[in-house]
């Protein structure tokens, strides 16, 4: 094989079988989850053979870059479109947040108000919607859902800040320590990172049974309900991800595939945490608190 370390040559990997064996697992998934909701007893099974089939291919897929990366198919150029491509992973990811976030301050500011009778809603609330009082925290005109109650900012939610704050400053650590070559201060707290993910995870799980079981509030609460779990639920899946991601660059770190100069591996983990957190703040003020 050529020298790839020559910053004029770019590694182009061989035929893959993995895009397609996505595909189908993906495939697979929408139409089985569409088909069990619509009550099809086979939906069930074909949506968790297609997470299989997607479980497969991520397992394949990432272990053939990492071995490429072991071997130094990768130079410098390689390098730089991963971080490229992590960018532009991330940024999708806040218009992910952002179109979410944007749907509570609609509802929030301008359609709740509207149906209150304010501005250009006083016509359809006094025809429709008389005696609605058109306040946040609400589940609507119809008062879908029945009554239900809030989730105090200065419990759970607050504790669950306290959690990824301090899990940001455990990875950053954990950084310094990859650069500085210390192997073990950097599992002890890039473990400890995976530890606070947990300890958030099952905290919000606990937040939800006790909304679900005590509050009345679910997804069925109407514009708030919807929201809110929306919001948080999509939040935990992304430190649900997160959480998996750094274990998994635990058990590389622990095997020594880094070193303190090439270490893209875990620098995109971390950045990818390091949004996770940021994300969390916006939900806490917004969600929460405000």
């Amino acid at each position: 094989m050529a020298d790839t370390h020559d910053a004029s040559i770019y590694y182009v990997p061989h035929h893959s079988h993995w895009p397609i064996v996505g595909s189908v697992g993906l495939f697979s998934t929408v139409v089985g989850a569409a088909n069990w909701i619509n009550g099809h007893a086979w939906g069930e099974w074909l949506m968790f053979a297609g997470v299989a089939i997607l479980i497969f291919m991520l397992f394949g897929w990432f272990g053939n870059v990492i071995a490429e990366s072991i071997k130094g198919f990768y130079n410098k150029q390689v390098d730089v479109s991963f971080r490229m491509g992590m960018i532009w992973f991330i940024f999708s990811e806040v218009m992910f947040f952002a179109a979410f976030f944007g749907a509570l301050w609609y509802a929030r500011t301008l359609s709740v108000p509207w149906l209150g009778g304010e501005g250009d809603g006083m016509a359809t609330h006094a025809i429709l919607w008389q005696g609605f009082d058109g306040a946040w925290p609400t589940n609507g005109p119809g008062n879908v859902g029945g009554a239900f109650e809030t989730i105090p900012a200065w419990g759970i939610p607050l504790l669950n800040t306290l959690l990824l704050l301090a899990s940001g400053v455990t990875i950053t650590i954990a950084h310094h320590a990859l650069r500085a070559g210390k192997r073990g201060t950097l599992l002890f707290w890039l473990g400890a990172t995976v530890v606070l993910g947990a300890v958030f995870l099952y905290y919000q799980v606990h937040e939800y049974a006790h909304a679900y079981g005590e509050l009345n509030l679910t997804l069925g609460s109407g514009i708030y309900g919807s929201t809110f779990f929306m919001l948080t639920g999509f939040h935990g899946m992304h430190v649900t991800l997160g959480a998996i991601m750094l274990t998994v660059i635990w058990f590389r770190c622990a095997k020594g595939h880094f070193t303190k100069d090439q270490h893209f591996g875990f620098e995109a983990v971390a950045w990818y945490w390091h949004f996770v957190d940021v994300v969390w703040l916006g939900l806490f003020l917004f969600v929460y608190v405000l």
